[in-house]
């Protein structure tokens, strides 16, 4: 596979592509050798209507056609457009429920896998790049199918079929056609050395403005708050214009190309009309014979400027089918990317008994950035609750990434159980049903499981306020939840859960002072008898956990209880005495 850069989610080659869509066809494949068949047998049925014709002009001009000689061919060649018709129909209709059928299996195959990518992975390539595969990609393709479809299963058919009647007709006028198809060779090898990285372009150009709105729309409240609104403005709108530009050199590639087709086209008339005139005057063909010839060339022509102008649209569509294919078959062992030199190969070791997370001389930077995490090791034992404090950017937020697995360390080992949780600060709540949200972790749940998770946490109080129950729609377009209830509800979702890890990355701190102790007790009973680790934003937090690591950048510098680093005056003594001091004077 290929890439646009070193970081860029991988996009699949011609034969990588070729091969998935080949995989993705079993199944079909019946279907679509009945498109074949039928396709010829519709191609060749709509041969009558030529040669009819040139029968008519033979015996008018012998003076031996009558009205029931008209009559006939009339009645021939009617019943020879309905058949055709019919047979073309169902060739397409064949055909667009095979194409359906393939692209709906990559669509989910996509979908999965893109779930599964590691979260550092996609970061990496840029969220917007994920998003725009999995929407304008499966968009472009899904829309090439109403002017690939006809082209593809009928005139390709019609192409090679009006070939062979034109060789069994006359092979002089075959030969004429043929003189000219260098014409369309060229205009094609023309278009498709400049076609597809004119089109790539496109796509990728789609991508960054993708992550560009996207990163605006995250960041909304960040944007409002500096006053970086004509900032983020600017930057939508030169990747708009971005892509402004590339569309418009897809467009000029787009008429280079028609008017390459129409060259292609009067040249191929003339040819067949100079080698008919040369014949009929030779009495070696008939007008009839030629009238025939000219037809099928006219009916040629159009399906062969269809088949080379619908390559425009199919290699935007190809060049899509590409980027999807790419993640889509991202082997499961490599989407976390190859190991970093010095960081432990294959799976974590298993924490010796007592323990439930080990770290080792463990470093971590972002891409080739300094060292967010510098030689840091730790253990947490089974079932012991740890609290992390620091100053911002002290690393805090990264340990519990490289901990979580989020992202894997540069170097050192990192060893957790596999049933780990993760919650933090951004709490998102699915648009769905509150019995949805709840559980997306513990599909089994029952609601009296649901009911205890949500007493437990003191989020009870939901019911009282949602008109349905567990079946009150939530999220986007539904019932909307404050901070404290979403974290609430995050917390249920982890009781749900019942990891054997669970990290709370500042997870109750944009709910606000006011509902403090009722999201610490909700805490404190989610965390009951599991192992923690919790990011703290409030200091109260880390004096309830069993034991309080002080980072400072990127290493740990004292470990101990509460009382432990109050007596030892250190840098948690001072960072205590600020935080109480704050919290006094509120």
């Amino acid at each position: 596979m290929t890439a646009t850069t070193q970081q860029a989610l991988p996009v699949a080659s011609g034969r990588e592509t070729a091969r998935e869509v080949w995989r993705l066809s079993r199944g079909h494949r019946l279907r679509l050798a009945a498109v074949a068949g039928l396709g010829i047998v519709s191609a060749a049925v709509d041969l009558i209507g030529p040669v009819a014709a040139g029968f008519l002009v033979d015996r008018v001009q012998t003076g031996t056609a009558g009205l029931g000689t008209v009559l006939t061919v009339a009645t021939t060649m009617a019943v020879a457009a309905v058949l055709g018709a019919a047979g073309t129909a169902a060739t397409i209709v064949l055909a667009t429920r095979a194409y359906h059928a393939i692209l709906a299996a990559l669509r989910e195959q996509l979908v999965a896998r893109a779930l599964t990518l590691p979260q550092h992975r996609v970061e990496r390539a840029g969220t917007g790049d994920l998003i725009s595969r999995s929407s304008d990609d499966v968009t472009a393709v899904a829309d090439a199918a109403p002017a690939v479809i006809p082209v593809v299963t009928v005139t390709a058919f019609t192409i090679v079929v009006s070939l062979g009647g034109l060789a069994a007709l006359e092979w002089p006028y075959a030969a004429a056609f043929a003189v000219v198809l260098p014409v369309y060779v060229l205009a094609m090898r023309w278009y498709l050395r400049t076609g597809p990285p004119v089109y790539r372009a496109e796509r990728a150009a789609m991508s960054a403005r993708a992550q560009q709105i996207l990163e605006s729309q995250r960041g909304y409240a960040t944007v409002l708050g500096f006053g970086l609104t004509e900032q983020r403005h600017r930057a939508v709108m030169a990747a708009s214009w971005g892509v402004a530009v590339q569309s418009l050199r897809a467009r000029t590639v787009q008429s280079m190309l028609n008017a390459r087709l129409n060259v292609g086209e009067c040249l191929s008339l003339a040819a067949v009309l100079v080698v008919g005139f040369v014949l009929i005057e030779g009495g070696t063909s008939t007008v009839g014979a030629a009238t025939t010839a000219m037809l099928l060339v006219l009916r040629l022509l159009g399906p062969v400027n269809q088949l080379l102008f619908v390559i425009d649209t199919l290699q935007s569509a190809l060049a899509s089918l590409s980027r999807m294919i790419g993640v889509a078959t991202i082997p499961a062992d490599a989407a976390a990317g190859p190991s970093p030199a010095g960081a432990a190969a294959g799976p974590s070791p298993a924490p010796g008994a007592g323990t439930s997370v080990r770290l080792h001389e463990v470093a971590f930077s972002y891409d080739d950035g300094p060292l967010v995490l510098d030689a840091v090791t730790l253990d947490i034992g089974s079932g012991e609750r740890v609290a992390v404090v620091g100053a911002s950017g002290a690393g805090k937020t990264t340990l519990a990434t490289v901990i979580a697995g989020i992202h894997p360390p540069d170097a050192g080992t990192v060893a957790r159980p596999e049933r780990t949780a993760v919650i933090t600060q951004e709490v998102h709540v699915f648009a769905g049903s509150l019995r949805d949200n709840l559980t997306l972790a513990a599909p089994d749940a029952t609601d009296r499981e649901i009911e205890d998770a949500m007493e437990t946490t003191g989020s009870a109080g939901l019911f009282d306020l949602l008109p349905d129950g567990l079946d009150s729609v939530v999220g986007a377009g539904g019932h909307p939840l404050t901070d404290a209830q979403a974290q609430q509800l995050a917390l249920a979702r982890l009781l749900l859960a019942d990891p054997d890890l669970a990290i709370l990355d500042e997870a109750t701190a944009e709910a606000g002072s006011a509902h403090a102790g009722l999201l610490d007790r909700a805490t404190d009973a989610a965390l009951a008898g599991r192992t923690g680790l919790v990011i703290a934003h409030r200091l109260s937090q880390a004096a309830a956990c069993d034991r309080i690591v002080v980072m400072e950048h990127g290493r740990i510098t004292e470990e101990g209880t509460h009382d432990e680093l109050l007596s030892a005056h250190g840098i948690y003594a001072r960072l205590w005495e600020a935080w109480d001091s704050r919290r006094g004077s509120a």
